[in-house]
C-alpha cells in the first residue's frame, strides 16, 4: 500500500537506490552510503549536473564510481593528482572494474591505445590528468567514445579565486561543448562560497546544485600554542596525548630532522615527503596505518588518499599557506569520531616567514620572463614551435646550467603555469612498464635464448593483459622468480625492446613540463592582472588570514574556520583553547559579587593604580579585569592614574 501512495519519481528513485546499494556491497562491500552519498549519487544519476562539497575522507570517490557502474559507458574522471589517480586504478582493478588513465609522462602510442580501447567500452572509467584534455587525439577520440559521466576531482582548481587554480581545468568547458548532455559531477573538499559559486559558473552548470556537508567537527579541538621551541612543545603534545600523529612541517629537510629529534625521545617516527621513492613510501604509509610507526612527520605530500579513521594529533609546525590547506590537513584527525586534537604551532619569526613566502612565491616579472626563455632555450624550442611537446624535468639540472635558484624558479614556472604557457606536474615514479608488440600467435617464431624464453614465460605468469595494455613490472620481483640479479633482468628486458618482442619503459623518477602554447617572443610574453597582480593580492590575503587565525585569542577557533567557509552565526564549540580559556576566565554572579567587594574594600582605604590594585585582589587576573572593567564602564570607578572609587555614584 505504502509503494503505491509514491509517486513515479519517487519509485524510480527507490529502485534506482535499491541497485546502488546493491553495487556498493557486491564491490566495496558496504551495507550503506554515508551521509551526503546518497543525495550526491541520487542527484548526478538523474542527469543533474552536481557539485559536492564534502570534508576530507568523506568517500568522495564512490559518488562517482558506484553511479557509473549503473550506466552504459565510459566515466571520465579529471584528477590533477597522478599518484592518486594510479591508486584509483589499482584499486579499482582489483574489485574487478576495468579502469586505465592518461598523464603526462605516457608515450603516444600508450595513450592511443588507451584511447582506443576507451571508444570499444574496455574500460569503465578513464582517469584524465587536465594538462591532456585539450589534445587534439583526446578531443577527436572523446567524439567517438560513450560517456556516462563526467567527475571533476579537487573541483576548486577550476576557480582563480581558490587556493590552488590550475588553468588546464578550464579546459574541462571544451568536454562539455563536445558531450553537452553529458552530467558533470564536481567534488572538492574546501571551497569558499566564492569559489563554490564560481566552480558552477566556470563547469558551465545548467542549474546551480550544490550538496553541501558541514565543515563543522564536533569532535576535533583545534588549538594554537605560541611558543618560540617548537620541538619540545611538540614531545609535551606527544606525550600528554596517546596514539597516531601526523606532524606537517614545511619543507623536506625539516621532515627527517624532527623524526629523528622524535625517535631520540622515544616515540616511534617516521619522514614522508614527494621526494622518496614509492617504495619507501607505501612502505611507510604502511607502518604507520598498522601502527607500527606511531607519528608520520611530513610535507603536504602525505595524506591525499589516506583513510586512517584514529588519528588523535595532527600538529603544524609551520604555518600552512591558506586556510583552506590548514583545514583539509588538520581534519585528518579524529575521522573515527573521537575526540582529537588540531594544534598549530607559532611564534612571532612565522609573521616574518610568511612575508617572505610572499616574495618568493611572487618574484618580478621580469625574473619570470628570463626563466621562460631559459626553459625553452633547455629544451632548443625555437619560437613558434613546441606546441604540445613533452619533456622530463630535472629542475635541478636547469638551475644549474642557468645559475637560477631554485625556490625562486620553481615559482616562477607555476606562474607560468598559471598564465597558461606550460604545464609542470608534480615529481613522480613511473613504474616500469612492458607491453608485447608481436601477438601470442608470433611470439615463439622469434629465436630467443632460453633465458630469454623463461624471462618471457615469468612475465606472462606474473602480469595479464600484456599484449592489449601496458603493465606495471616489478623487475625485483622478477629478479626473485628468476634467481637472477636485478640488473640481469634489467639487460634481458632492454635486449627483447631491442629485438621488438617487447615494448620496455624502465622506471624513472621526474617531472614532466608540457607547453600547452608555441614559444612566444619575449617582448609577448604577458603576466597579466589576471595571472599575476591579481593572484598576488589573493595569496597575502589568505596568509593574513592564517596569521589572524593563528593570532586570534578571543574568538572560537571553529567558529573563525567555519565563518571562513561561509557558515555564520556558529555557536562556540567549547573545547578549542580560546572557548577553554574564556570558559576558565567567566565571571559567575556570586564571584562577580566577591570581586566587587574586595575591590571596593581596598578602594576605600586608598587609590591604587592597577597593577598594585590586581596584586592585592585574591582572585584571577582576567576575572578581576572583567570586574574592573564592568566597574569602570559604569561609573562606580574613576579610572585615572589612580584607581579609586566614585563616590559620587
Amino acid at each position: 500500500m505504502l509503494w503505491n501512495k509514491l509517486s513515479f519519481e519517487q519509485q524510480n528513485d527507490l529502485m534506482y537506490m535499491q541497485q546502488f546499494l546493491s553495487i556498493l556491497k557486491q564491490y566495496w562491500g558496504y551495507d550503506a552510503f554515508r551521509p551526503l552519498q546518497a543525495d550526491i549519487i541520487q542527484s548526478i544519476a538523474s542527469g543533474k549536473d552536481t557539485l559536492g562539497l564534502m570534508p576530507t575522507g568523506g568517500g568522495k570517490s564512490l559518488t562517482f564510481q558506484v553511479p557509473a557502474m549503473a550506466m552504459e559507458g565510459v566515466c571520465i574522471v579529471v584528477t590533477p593528482l597522478i599518484a592518486l589517480m594510479k591508486d584509483q586504478v589499482e584499486n579499482l582493478k582489483k574489485r574487478d572494474i576495468r579502469a586505465a588513465a592518461i598523464y603526462s609522462g605516457m608515450t603516444n602510442d600508450e595513450i592511443m591505445l588507451t584511447l582506443d580501447n576507451c571508444v570499444f567500452e574496455a574500460y569503465k572509467f578513464l582517469y584524465v590528468s587536465p594538462e591532456r584534455l585539450a589534445t587534439v587525439l583526446f578531443l577527436e577520440k572523446i567524439r567517438q567514445t560513450r560517456v556516462c559521466m563526467i567527475a571533476v576531482d579537487e573541483s576548486h582548481c577550476i576557480s582563480q579565486w581558490g587556493y590552488d587554480f590550475r588553468p588546464s581545468y578550464l579546459r574541462i568547458a571544451d568536454i562539455r561543448e563536445i558531450l553537452p548532455d553529458v552530467p558533470i559531477l564536481a567534488l572538492t573538499a574546501t571551497a569558499t562560497p566564492e569559489v563554490v559559486d564560481d566552480i558552477q559558473e566556470k563547469l558551465h552548470f545548467r542549474e546551480k546544485n550544490l550538496f553541501q556537508k558541514s565543515f563543522s567537527r564536533s569532535n576535533l579541538a583545534y588549538v594554537v600554542r605560541t611558543t618560540e621551541n617548537k620541538d619540545e612543545h611538540l614531545l609535551k603534545i606527544l606525550n600528554s596525548v596517546p596514539g597516531t600523529s601526523v606532524v606537517y612541517v614545511r619543507n623536506r629537510k625539516k621532515t627527517k630532522e624532527v623524526a629523528e629529534f622524535l625517535i631520540t625521545n622515544g616515540i616511534a617516527a617516521e619522514h614522508f615527503h614527494a621526494g622518496l621513492k614509492n617504495e619507501t613510501k607505501d612502505e611507510r604509509q604502511q607502518r604507520w596505518k598498522n601502527g607500527d610507526t606511531r607519528v608520520i612527520v611530513s610535507t603536504n605530500a602525505f595524506g591525499m588518499g589516506i583513510d586512517k579513521a584514529e588519528v588523535r594529533t595532527v600538529v603544524h609546525l609551520d604555518l600552512p599557506d591558506s586556510l583552506e590547506a590548514y583545514f583539509q590537513e588538520a581534519g585528518r584527525a579524529g575521522r573515527d569520531e573521537k575526540k582529537a586534537f588540531a594544534v598549530l604551532l607559532y611564534n612571532n619569526g612565522d609573521a616574518v616567514k610568511m612575508r617572505k613566502r610572499v616574495s618568493d612565491s611572487f618574484p618580478g616579472k621580469e625574473v619570470v620572463v628570463k626563466i621562460y626563455d631559459s626553459l625553452c632555450n633547455y629544451y632548443q624550442i625555437g619560437v613558434g614551435s613546441g606546441l604540445e611537446r613533452v619533456f622530463a624535468f630535472d629542475i635541478a639540472d636547469f638551475c644549474v646550467h642557468y645559475k637560477l635558484p631554485i625556490l625562486i624558479t620553481h615559482n616562477a614556472l607555476k606562474l607560468l603555469q598559471q598564465a597558461g604557457y606550460i604545464e609542470l606536474t608534480d615529481e613522480q615514479e613511473n613504474s616500469s612498464r612492458v607491453l608485447f608488440i608481436v601477438d601470442r600467435e608470433n611470439l615463439y617464431k622469434f629465436h630467443q635464448s632460453p633465458e630469454q624464453d623463461k624471462l618471457i614465460h615469468i612475465l606472462l605468469r606474473s602480469y595479464t593483459g600484456l599484449f592489449t595494455d601496458p603493465a606495471y613490472i616489478n623487475e625485483d620481483l622478477l629478479a626473485k622468480r628468476m634467481e637472477w640479479t636485478r640488473e640481469r633482468v634489467y639487460d634481458e628486458l632492454v635486449l627483447l625492446s631491442k629485438e621488438r618482442i617487447i615494448e620496455y619503459i624502465p622506471r624513472k623518477k621526474t617531472p614532466y613540463i608540457t607547453f600547452t602554447l608555441e614559444r612566444q617572443e619575449t617582448e609577448r610574453i604577458v603576466l597579466g592582472k589576471e595571472a599575476y597582480d591579481d593572484r598576488r593580492d589573493r595569496y597575502i590575503t589568505r596568509v593574513k588570514s592564517v596569521l589572524d587565525y593563528a593570532k586570534e585569542e578571543n574568538v572560537c577557533r571553529s567558529q573563525v574556520l567555519l565563518s571562513y567557509f561561509g557558515e555564520k552565526n556558529t555557536k562556540s564549540c567549547g573545547q578549542c583553547d580560546v572557548c577553554l580559556k574564556n570558559k576558565e576566565n567567566e565571571v559567575s554572579t556570586d564571584l562577580f559579587e566577591k570581586i566587587k567587594t574586595a575591590v571596593f574594600d581596598i578602594l576605600r582605604t586608598e587609590p591604587l593604580p592597577i597593577n598594585s590594585l590586581l596584586r592585592k585582589i585574591p582572585f584571577k587576573e582576567p576575572q578581576a579585569i572583567q570586574v574592573i572593567r564592568f566597574l569602570i564602564d559604569n561609573g562606580h570607578i574613576e579610572e585615572n592614574e589612580l584607581m579609586q572609587l566614585n563616590e559620587k555614584k
